[in-house]
């Protein structure tokens, strides 16, 4: 009986039968995983990310944790971005040969490998943060890997933070270090941060040692983004990620600082333009106040994005602003935030606050599905107005816009 032609064609049926009930109830209307992206390889990374960033004390921080366990699942916080290496020098992992000798280890997150098998056993992807070329110690350190000013001296930004020279490619080895041993002990992804040139303070005065132009500083940083990748590819096989200023969506020039999208977009798996609507100057985009309209500021940049990058726009993670500086942030400024990448079909963000205090009542499932009510712009009148005008981003060299990062 078990061969009858009858028998099989009865089977058959009942596979199919119960593929379509699994398709059918699987694709249930939900505002986290409702998207038209193809899904970027990898062996951890959820369909769609929810993430939230953490200092590397938090991190280690037990109580911390504690607090933060119920919220860590595939339904909710799904993904972590961990602090490893901080503009103030300092590394938070183990192992790393060149920080143990130059003395920027700090122990953190002394228990940080077997953290992140806990957090693997949970499907909860890992992000290590890296803030590459701003550094407060290597310089003061070693001065032949700085950038220096016309006498000699370190230069130093507003804040009287030193920086690592982009152009030195004993510098470049440092970096790649703390990233490999990221990799080693089990991090998902690999995330450059102020992966850039300096912004703030008298960059007139900046000294690189090399001829310092637009096209060499866009050039360089694709150099260093394609040696990282070819490394931790090969080796690791990890996801690489960048921050990148949120104007990078809009502009087609480097803003002063090297960054350019669809240059660095070749060697990365993921973009992370930090579309905050506080650090957009007032009038940019046409909008009178871009922290006041959360929705509009962030709508109007991603979807700049998606027009440059095209069919590479699935790689888009935008950051989302979950703290306040001049108009207070609370939970309906950063839902806006949210559906405004959703309105433009990217649906993985990361939410930053540096104290690591977020509005974690959006991960109730009621309050996200109904996301709408809470947000107070119409989508298709912000859509008409986005496509009725020629978004005109400022094109002037970046000036101070480094509130937090």
């Amino acid at each position: 009986m078990k061969n009858s032609p009858k028998y099989t064609i009865f089977i058959s049926t009942l596979v199919l039968i119960l593929a379509a009930g699994i398709f059918i109830y699987t694709g249930k209307l939900n505002i986290f995983s409702q998207s038209n992206n193809s899904e970027i390889k990898s062996a951890n990374k959820p369909v769609h990310m929810r993430a939230i960033h953490l200092s590397s004390w938090l991190t280690g921080s037990k109580k911390f944790r504690e607090k933060l366990e119920p919220l860590l699942s595939e339904s909710k916080i799904n993904a972590l971005v961990i602090a490893i290496k901080e503009y103030e020098g300092e590394v938070y992992i183990k192992g790393v040969p060149m920080a143990d000798k130059l003395q920027t280890y700090v122990g953190a997150i002394p228990d940080l490998e077997s953290y992140l098998q806990h957090l693997k056993s949970k499907k909860i992807y890992t992000i290590a943060r890296i803030v590459v070329f701003k550094d407060d110690k290597i310089p003061r350190i070693n001065p032949e890997l700085a950038v220096i000013n016309p006498e000699n001296a370190l230069w130093k930004d507003t804040r009287g933070t030193t920086w690592i020279n982009p152009y030195n490619k004993t510098a470049w080895e440092y970096i790649f270090s703390i990233a490999s041993r990221c990799a080693q002990i089990g991090f998902d992804e690999i995330q450059f941060d102020y992966i850039r040139y300096p912004s703030d303070g008298n960059i007139r005065e900046c000294r690189y040692g090399v001829k310092h132009t637009s096209t060499s500083s866009v050039n360089n940083l694709t150099d260093f983004l394609k040696e990282a990748y070819t490394r931790l590819k090969t080796n690791f096989n990890i996801n690489i990620s960048i921050d990148t200023f949120g104007l990078t969506t809009s502009v087609t020039h480097d803003m002063g600082i090297g960054q350019n999208m669809i240059e660095m977009n070749k060697y990365t798996d993921f973009i992370c333009p930090m579309v905050y609507p506080s650090h957009y100057r007032k009038g940019e985009y046409g909008i009178p106040d871009p922290d006041t309209e959360p929705y509009l500021t962030v709508f109007t940049s991603l979807n700049d994005a998606k027009k440059r990058l095209g069919k590479d726009y699935k790689k888009l993670r935008p950051y989302y602003q979950d703290f306040s500086i001049r108009h207070r942030y609370k939970t309906e400024e950063v839902l806006a935030q949210i559906q405004a990448g959703y309105d433009n079909n990217i649906y993985d963000w990361t939410l930053w606050n540096a104290r690591g205090v977020y509005h974690t009542e959006i991960f109730d499932m009621d309050k996200v599905i109904n996301i709408a009510e809470y947000v107070n712009v119409s989508t298709t009148a912000v859509q008409k107005q986005v496509q009725s005008t020629d978004t005109v981003a400022d094109t002037t060299v970046l000036k101070s816009t480094e509130t937090l990062k």
